[in-house]
């Protein structure tokens, strides 16, 4: 049976990693507010971005880029943003769990992956899948330089035709609460659809009637040629997708590691909670007996 000793260092030891998830809640939420901003940001430059290239597009009868040639799937790279660290509830596990899914629907075909994150490149590498290259270390502070090296390496690999396709897997930041698990296809470009569109598409559902409101095009005056525009902007719309990614799926991880410790923190408060009172109980129980035993022994002596 436990002593009162034994609750007290249960208690004391519970009550310092209390303090532990208490702190890294807090530096999650501080890293959070810093991470959504930036997220939020990136969402306006990519939505006119993809506009622009859709009205390039229009423009042309018959656009012509390595980037929009449509091949059979046969060689597949797909990227997959994980996280960097642990303690984040289930995030790193849902991430891994659908890229896994697409995987393995992707079957008869030639996979190859490219994680970014310390988790998820562990757990491809156990699970033997070969990589284009690997990027730790490199979603807590996201930076265009990484994300223009990673979109640099998969278009000149699809350029030259060792890959047909390119999927990024991520967790795209909707609140504190919520994650939504994203599959993109980033090569070939087939449809051009910036972030944001969504959410213009939710906004003209919950106008008057519910109907849903045509996005008004925009008439553009362009000085050079539209092919012209359109062989420098695809590998700039490329990078745009892989950065506004990476900072999506830092926000959501940022998110997911708060809560998770906010809930660990009041756990920990139950269980010293709990501990506490079975400690009083058993002091209380150890009391009644010397008590007990003093009684008795008076009463045997008279």
């Amino acid at each position: 049976m436990a002593t009162l000793l034994d609750f007290r260092r249960r208690i004391r030891s519970v009550k310092n990693t209390q303090q532990i998830t208490r702190a890294m809640k807090f530096v999650a939420a501080a890293r959070l507010r810093k991470a959504q901003e930036s997220a939020l940001a990136a969402r306006p430059y990519a939505l006119e971005l993809a506009r622009m290239l859709r009205s390039i597009m229009s423009r042309i009868d018959e656009p012509e880029h390595p980037l929009l040639a449509k091949r059979e799937e046969k060689n597949v790279l797909v990227i997959v943003l994980s996280g960097e660290r642990g303690l984040a509830g289930a995030f790193n596990s849902n991430i891994l769990r659908r890229a896994n899914d697409f995987i393995r629907k992707q079957s008869g075909k030639k996979i190859v992956t490219l994680p970014v994150g310390k988790k998820g490149r562990d757990a491809l590498k156990k699970a033997g899948f070969p990589f284009a290259a690997e990027h730790i270390n490199v979603l807590s502070k996201v930076e265009f330089g990484v994300a223009r090296e990673i979109a640099t390496l998969v278009t000149e690999l699809y350029a030259k035709g060792e890959i047909d396709a390119v999927y990024i897997v991520f967790s795209e930041f909707k609140s504190v609460m919520t994650a939504n698990l994203v599959v993109e296809k980033l090569l070939p470009v087939e449809e051009i659809r910036g972030e944001g569109d969504k959410a213009s598409e939710d906004a003209g559902h919950a106008s008057a009637g519910g109907k849903k409101q045509a996005e008004t095009p925009v008439d553009y005056i362009y000085e050079q040629p539209a092919e012209q525009l359109l062989g420098k902007l695809l590998p700039r719309y490329i990078e745009t997708q892989v950065l506004r990614s990476m900072l999506e799926s830092s926000a959501a991880e940022y998110a997911a590691r708060m809560v998770a410790m906010d809930s660990a923190t009041k756990n920990a408060g139950d269980v010293i909670e709990g501990l506490t009172l079975h400690m009083n109980k058993v002091r209380q129980a150890a009391i009644t007996k010397e008590i007990i035993e003093i009684v008795s022994g008076a009463n045997y002596g008279a």
